[in-house]
Formats: C-alpha cells, structure tokens, sequence
C-alpha cells in the first residue's frame, strides 16, 4: 500500500532501522535515532543497488515519488541513476573549481594575437579583472558582481579601460558558455551601465608648414640612436606604432626595398606589404649598423630581446614639445590627410597602405600584393614630400 503524509508522520523510531515502502522501489528508512531518510532500490548490470533521495521532511512524499520516476527513466534509457548523479556531482564540482582567472587564462592562451594586443588584453585581465572576480566559479558570477569591479575603473575616470574591461570579460565568459562551465555571459547585461567614454583621437598635424617644423625637430632628436631611427622612420612608413617597435629585422629586405608585416602581428590579421622609400631604406641601415646584431630592430633600452616600450616614442614626441600636437599613431592621419589633399593619391591605395580593409568592385578584399607597384611609386613621392618639407623654412 502507498505511504501517505499522514503515515509518515506517525512513523515512530524503534530499536532497529525500519523501511517504509511506497512502491516503484522507493521507501522510507527510519533510524533508531528518529531521522527518516529516503531510498530508492534498483537493479543495474543484474546487481542490487540503492539510492539516497534525501530526508523527510526536507524531500517531501511527492517530491520522493518525483525522483523515483526520474531515476526510473534513466534505467529505462540503458543509464545507472547512481552513476548519473556522481558525473552530475564531479561536473559541478569541476565548473565550481574553474575561476574566472583559470578560465581567462585558458582562453588567452589560446588566442592569436598582435603581440601589442596580448600585452594589453593582459593587462586587463591581471590589473582590472582578476583582483575583483578572479577568484569566484566563472559560472557563478552575475551581472552585479562584474558591474563593481568595472565601476572601479569608472570611478578612477579610466572610462576607456571600462569599457575594455567587460569586452574582455565578455570573451572570456562565452569561451566558458562555450566549455560548458558556464550558461550566460553577464557583460551583456551591462549595456549602458557604465558612462560611455568620451571619442578621442590621436593627435595629427595636418598643416605642411607645421609638420616640417616637426620633421625638423624629429631629425634633430638628440636622445638615443634607436628613438631618433625609430621616430624619422614612422612618418615615412605610417604604421600602427606597435607593429613598427616590435618588428625584427627578419621582415625587412633593404635590398628589395620590401618590408613584410605578417598577419599574426596585424590587426587585420592579414599580412601586410609596406614599400620602403630611397629615404626610410636609409634609416633602416644607419639602424642597422647599431641594431643589426640581434633579433629586433627596435630592442628596448634594457633588455635587448624585448621590443621598444609603447611609451617610448610618446615621450620623445614629448620632450620635442609636441606631447598634445602629435602622436606616434597619429602620423597615419597625418600620411592620409596629406596623401590626398596635397599629393592627389587614390583613396584605395591609401587605405590599402594603412592596411584598412579595402574591397574591389566585385566586394572583394585586396590581398597583399595589390597595387603594389602603385604603392610603391606612392610611398616613394611621400618620403620626397616630407624631404621637402624639412629642407623648406617658409
């Protein structure tokens, strides 16, 4: 006969265990010690097992009868309920096990990034992330939680990094929805919580008499041999600055005039093609002759197997005065500007130059050997434009 609510709560301890059947295999133990735990008897594989469902009154009668059909369905699929459920456990406790950290580092790893990216994703991780939800199961965290830690840096006035923040974190989360360790990205969540930064651009000198004031001043450098190549160079080859500090001298052919920029070092992830002018050919050897000996062309001052640091050549535009005027990067608005409104080039072979993406008339991107010849005809008038300008002082 089926147990009731009613019968269980009579049930009185005795001096031996007793068992209280409801049917299916399920029943009611009752200890001595008056604890009433519910159990369900199968077989498996032609043995006897036995499984707890937990205490009354905790799990309820129905809530027993509940578990029972489940674990009887699993016997119906061919599935060892006692099995289920410790894989069941073991999961949970491994997704409890993987952090946040664990899982950021896992999944950076194994990205492939510009080496200038993974230092500053890295960076965002070790310095804005990991102090504040590092610790916690990547899947236990909510939206609140990451809303705080990036808040810190909104509250420091770093509204950039905030927003770098939960877009990092947000590639972070969907690695783990994608491993299984998680269910929801919660930096979706955050759209508009955090005050949006306000646009910025690198400032560019687009005036010809005033950049052959700057040119001036960058020939006339008088720091080290490797910040002066370095800052002669970039106007002439109007790279993103990251690509030019940390190239080596394996992607330069002086003799064919050629420096090749492989994809795992661009942004766009395709590699890139940059002629070099009579003049940036020039640079590169005087370089060479201090440089030459080892892996880098533009090693760090400190540490010759380490490329240039990024605040290098901000701080020589600086000490030459012109910290709010021009940056490094901001040469490719300067080459883009002048490129066109004085020197009269297509806007594609442009583009093409600043490695944009670029499509022909059929919508397909250009490879890397487009126009070549055209480019380097364009690179070539615009390292003579720039001589120009700094011999003239009109």
């Amino acid at each position: 006969m089926p147990l009731s609510d009613a019968a269980i709560r009579k049930a009185k301890p005795a001096d031996k265990p007793q068992r209280l059947f409801d049917g299916g295999g399920l029943y009611l133990e009752l200890s001595p010690a008056g604890s009433k735990l519910w159990r369900l008897k199968y077989r498996f594989g032609g043995k006897e097992k036995r499984l707890a469902l937990g205490a009354y009154p905790a799990v309820s009668l129905a809530q027993a009868r509940e578990r029972r059909d489940e674990a009887r369905a699993q016997l119906a699929q061919g599935q060892d309920p006692g099995e289920v459920r410790k894989a069941a456990r073991h999961a949970a406790e491994f997704a409890g096990s993987q952090t946040f950290e664990i899982v950021g580092r896992d999944w950076l790893k194994r990205q492939r990034l510009a080496e200038s990216t993974r230092v500053a994703v890295t960076w965002v991780l070790e310095r804005k992330l990991f102090p504040h939800i590092g610790a916690r199961p990547v899947g236990a965290i909510e939206p609140p939680e990451l809303l705080a830690a990036l808040r810190k840096s909104e509250a420091a006035g770093t509204l950039e990094t905030a927003k770098r923040a939960r877009s990092v974190a947000g590639r972070v989360f969907r690695y783990a929805i994608a491993c299984g360790l998680a269910e929801r990205d919660p930096s979706r969540d955050l759209a508009g919580a955090l005050t949006p930064p306000k646009p910025q651009s690198f400032p560019a000198i687009t005036d010809p008499a005033q950049l052959g004031t700057l040119l001036r001043a960058l020939w006339a450098y008088p720091g080290s041999a490797v910040v002066a190549c370095a800052l002669r160079l970039q106007p002439l080859v109007f790279v993103r600055p990251g690509e030019l500090r940390q190239a080596p001298w394996s992607e330069f052919d002086l003799e064919g005039a050629l420096w090749t920029i492989p994809a795992e070092r661009m942004k766009t992830r395709h590699d890139h093609l940059v002629p070099l002018s009579r003049q940036a050919v020039e640079i590169l050897r005087e370089l060479h002759a201090v440089t030459g000996g080892g892996a880098l062309a533009f090693p760090a001052n400190r540490g010759k197997d380490r490329p240039m640091s990024e605040n290098t050549l901000a701080a020589a535009l600086a000490t030459l005065g012109y910290r709010d005027r021009q940056s490094a990067h901001g040469f490719r608005a300067t080459a883009r500007t002048l490129l066109d409104e004085a020197l009269h080039f297509p806007a594609h072979l442009i583009e093409h130059q600043l490695a944009h993406e670029v499509r022909d008339a059929m919508g397909r991107s250009y490879n890397r050997t487009t126009h070549l010849s055209e480019r380097r005809r364009m690179m070539q008038a615009w390292a003579d434009y720039l001589e120009n300008l700094r011999a003239s002082r009109t």
